[in-house]
């Protein structure tokens, strides 16, 4: 485990959260009945209203993303050194990194049910 796959991790982590602020909360809030704090977050931070336009490419990308990272941590023939120190470091790392590839797995899926599955799960339902 490399310190390639460390910061893929973290890369999976930052791009997840980005399809949560950018699609799933903006939802959320709306549907709670807060649209003036939407309002005033776009106002603010006006990028927002072109990641809610790009969506699909958010997530397609995000999704490709955490399709590298799983590949990365869970791939055959990875190893630790022998030596002691550095096995346990090594293996202190692959479980950091399965914890945030997790992690951000569940992020994604929150920001992906919220932003194409919430509405349409509504309206079916007649909620």
């Amino acid at each position: 485990m490399g310190v390639t796959s460390t910061r893929f991790s973290w890369l999976t982590l930052f791009a997840s959260t980005g399809t949560l602020i950018c699609c799933a909360l903006p939802i959320i809030f709306v549907s709670l009945g807060l649209g003036a704090v939407v309002a005033s977050l776009t106002s603010t931070f006006p990028w927002l209203i072109w990641l809610s336009l790009h969506k699909s490419w958010i997530f397609l990308g995000s999704g490709f993303i955490l399709f590298i990272a799983a590949w990365l941590i869970y791939r055959a023939k990875r190893h630790c050194p022998t030596d002691v120190h550095l096995a346990q470091l090594c293996q202190r790392s692959q479980r950091w990194n399965k914890r945030i590839f997790w992690g951000s797995v569940i992020i994604w899926s929150i920001g992906f049910f919220a932003a194409f599955l919430a509405l349409p799960l509504r309206l079916w339902l007649g909620i």
